[in-house]
C-alpha cells in the first residue's frame, strides 16, 4: 500500500472503531462493566470489543501486515504493523468522562508512518502521515480541516510545560510556566497551546500514534534512553525550537 492507501484505512477503522466505542459509552454503565488485567489497569467489554472490530476491519485489507493491540497482543510478523489502542482513557471511559480516544497507528521498519487518534466523545480526530503534515477535524470528518503547528517558544523561560503525573511536574524546570493539568495535553501541544509535555509511562500503543502527530506537526520526541522509540516507556514531547534545552534540563540523553 503506499501512504496514502494507508491512511484511509487508517481512517475507516478509526472511523468503525469509534462509532463501536461511542455506542457502549453512551449506553451507560452496564456495557462500560471493567475487570482488572494483570497489570492492574482496567479493561472493559467496549475495550476488547473495538480492538475485534479494527483487526477484523485491518486483517480483511491488509492480510500481509502484523497487528499489535493493547488488549490482544500480537499477530504476524512483518515489518509492517498496525499499532492498536482500542480506547486509549479506558478509566475515564469506564466513569462516563468524554476524555476517551482511539489509537490507530501503522509502523513500518520501527518508525510510525500513519497515525489517527479519534476522540469520538469529544467530536475531533486528529491525524498525520510521514511528510505530509498534521491535521485536525470535527468528527465525523467534515471538510473543515486544519493544519496543525505546534509553537515556536524557544526558551525555558517563558515555555509553557505540562506532564502526566505530579511527580513528574515537580522535575520540570523552575523557570518554565507549568500549565493546569489537562486529560488533553498532547492535543494542546499539537495545538501549539503549551510547548512540552513530559509522559514517562506507559506503551507503544499509547505513545506510537502521538509521536508522529507531534513531529509533523513540528516538535519532537524523545524516549528515555535518548532515541525516539515509542516502546521505552515514553519520554519527552515539545517544540523542536525548545527540544534541546528542555532534554538537558531533564537530564535526557540526546543521539543525532
Amino acid at each position: 500500500m503506499g501512504t496514502r492507501n494507508d491512511l484511509q484505512l487508517a481512517l475507516r477503522g478509526s472511523d468503525a472503531a469509534a462509532e463501536l466505542a461511542l455506542t457502549h459509552f453512551e449506553a451507560g454503565v452496564p456495557s462500560r462493566s471493567s475487570s482488572r488485567k494483570a497489570d492492574g489497569t482496567i479493561v472493559t467489554e467496549a475495550d476488547l470489543a473495538v480492538e475485534h472490530m479494527l483487526r477484523q476491519i485491518l486483517g480483511a485489507e491488509a492480510p500481509k501486515d502484523a497487528l499489535l493491540g493493547e488488549e490482544l497482543g500480537r499477530l504476524g510478523a512483518s515489518e509492517r504493523v498496525w499499532i492498536l489502542d482500542p480506547i486509549d482513557g479506558t478509566s475515564f471511559f469506564s466513569q462516563g468522562d468524554p476524555n476517551w480516544r482511539v489509537h490507530v497507528a501503522l509502523e513500518v521498519a520501527g518508525q510510525t508512518e500513519v497515525a489517527v487518534v479519534t476522540a469520538p466523545a469529544l467530536g475531533r480526530q486528529w491525524w498525520a502521515t510521514r511528510g505530509g503534515g498534521t491535521f485536525e477535524s470535527s468528527w465525523p470528518r467534515d471538510r473543515r480541516t486544519k493544519r496543525l503547528a505546534v509553537s515556536h517558544t524557544d526558551n525555558l523561560t517563558g515555555a509553557v510545560l505540562d506532564a502526566l503525573d505530579e511527580q513528574s511536574r515537580r522535575r520540570l524546570p523552575s523557570e518554565a510556566t507549568i500549565a493546569p493539568p489537562s486529560p488533553l495535553a498532547l492535543v494542546e501541544l499539537v495545538r501549539g497551546q503549551i510547548d512540552g509535555f513530559l509522559a514517562e509511562c506507559c506503551h507503544v500503543w499509547d505513545h506510537a500514534p502521538w509521536i508522529l502527530l507531534i513531529e509533523e506537526a513540528g516538535g519532537r520526541f524523545t524516549d528515555r534512553s535518548g532515541g525516539r522509540r515509542g516502546d521505552q516507556g515514553g519520554g519527552l514531547y515539545s517544540n523542536a525550537n525548545l527540544h534541546a534545552r528542555l532534554a538537558k534540563a531533564l537530564g535526557y540523553p540526546m543521539h543525532p
